[in-house]
């Protein structure tokens, strides 16, 4: 086989591949047995026919199509890696040329990725904000804490935000009741904005026995259709939260002091801000490469993968939403781009015990069994995506590693030193 590359675009190549019969010979063969066990000839059992019979009956010319079919992606494969062209999409093949029992000459047109440029990281310099622990921030702690302990007590007045109600409610499209569109005695906080858009807002000013129906858009329709819910209130309670003072740090916590309490709350707030320098100090570094490195994406891929997006949502024709998600698939393919290329050059490779514990950690954010996730992993085939996730972590956390790190006050932040007993790919995971 000989072949050679030219270089279209910066995300973009032809391959030209000649290859000879000998080299094709043997998917002619498999084409002829192939072509055998599908036709049926008197006075021969199928799988046995002659090739000459079938080159009578069938045609040569179909069996070679048949069998040029099967080798172009091996010869077109072959091409590629004897290149080193690392090809993205779905190639464009075009047959120039077969002679029987000399050669095959074609060519293929394939995006592919393209060439990014890293620097010299040691020489890198990323700022990131100080760690400040406010009041507000040790108060807000304080009044979760405070609101876990709080006591819920019926009233009878009206429903006001902030109040827990026990409610029953039932959908309807079309004034019929949806099939499993019923649920009973759920307590709900007004004004979470957690459950059915538009529910705070008909709750407030109801009271204990009070019904009402109004029009909401229900899970599973299409946007911009309507249905409806029917809330019944059946009771309408007020959290009384205890007194902040020493008895509610002994009540809530092993301090028994409110100073002690919020002097521990200081401590772990500053571990999660100086966790959140880490991630920041990830995030700029990306920022930072992606604006100094003007990395193309191929048209094709992108223009496919916006088709693709836009079809599941039925929004084809939406060319304001089509120029959004355009964009939107660009910075993500940039962003894939660069990773990658750090990924290569640093030569990461993830052990097994490395994706475990990703996944362990993943499928607990989706509050699901790791078991249950992988496989649900492995239905959407998506196994793959884990694994590059995981690398591009590892790459970056290699890299972060050899970039300077200092907070707005001049400080330099030694990333290693904030998750000692984690993974190194644990900072590029946080946030």
């Amino acid at each position: 086989m000989k072949s050679s590359v030219e270089v279209l675009s910066p995300t973009r190549i032809r391959l030209d591949v000649e290859v000879t019969y000998a080299e094709i010979e043997p998917h002619v063969a498999n084409a002829y047995k192939k072509v055998a066990a599908q036709v049926n000839i008197p006075g021969f059992r199928k799988g046995k026919i002659p090739a000459a019979m079938i080159d009578q009956r069938v045609g040569r010319g179909a069996v070679i199509d048949e069998a040029i079919n099967t080798a172009i992606p091996e010869f077109y494969g072959q091409a590629a890696r004897e290149h080193t062209v690392a090809v993205i999409g779905r190639p464009e093949v075009d047959v120039k040329e077969f002679i029987d029992n000399d050669k095959l000459v074609f060519t293929v047109e394939v995006d592919v990725r393209p060439e990014v440029k890293l620097p010299d990281f040691s020489k890198i310099t990323i700022e990131v904000d100080d760690v400040v622990v406010a009041d507000a921030d040790v108060d807000e702690q304080v009044e979760s804490l405070r609101t876990r302990f709080g006591t819920l007590t019926t009233v009878e007045r009206e429903v006001k935000k902030g109040d827990f109600t026990t409610l029953d409610l039932t959908a309807y499209i079309d004034g019929q009741e949806v099939d499993g569109g019923q649920a009973n005695d759920i307590s709900y906080e007004v004004g979470s904005a957690t459950m059915i858009d538009g529910l705070d807002n008909e709750l407030i000013g109801m009271k204990a026995g009070d019904v009402k129906r109004f029009d909401t858009q229900l899970v599973g329709q299409q946007e911009g259709e309507k249905g409806e819910v029917e809330a019944i209130v059946k009771a309408v309670k007020e959290r009384e939260l205890p007194p902040v003072d020493d008895s509610f740090a002994q009540l809530a916590s092993e301090f028994d002091t409110l100073a002690e309490l919020k002097a521990n709350f200081v401590t772990r707030l500053e571990r999660v801000k100086k966790m959140e320098q880490g991630a920041q100090a990830r995030d700029r570094l990306v920022e930072k490469l992606l604006a100094e490195n003007e990395i193309p994406v191929p048209d094709n891929l992108v223009e496919l993968e916006v088709n693709d997006h836009l079809e599941g949502e039925g929004r084809l024709e939406d060319a304001e939403h089509r120029a959004e998600v355009d964009g939107q698939v660009r910075s993500s393919l940039k962003s894939d781009f660069l990773l990658d290329a750090i990924v290569a050059t640093e030569d990461v490779q993830v052990t097994e015990i490395e994706l475990t514990e990703y996944l362990v950690r993943t499928s607990q954010r989706y509050g699901m069994a790791p078991q249950q996730f992988a496989e649900e992993l492995q239905k959407a085939g998506q196994i793959q995506q884990l694994v590059a996730e995981v690398t591009r972590a590892k790459a970056l956390a290699s890299v972060l590693g050899r970039i300077t790190v200092k907070d707005v006050s001049g400080n330099v932040i030694d990333l290693e030193a904030l998750a000692p007993q984690a993974n190194p790919a644990d900072l590029v995971e946080e946030a």
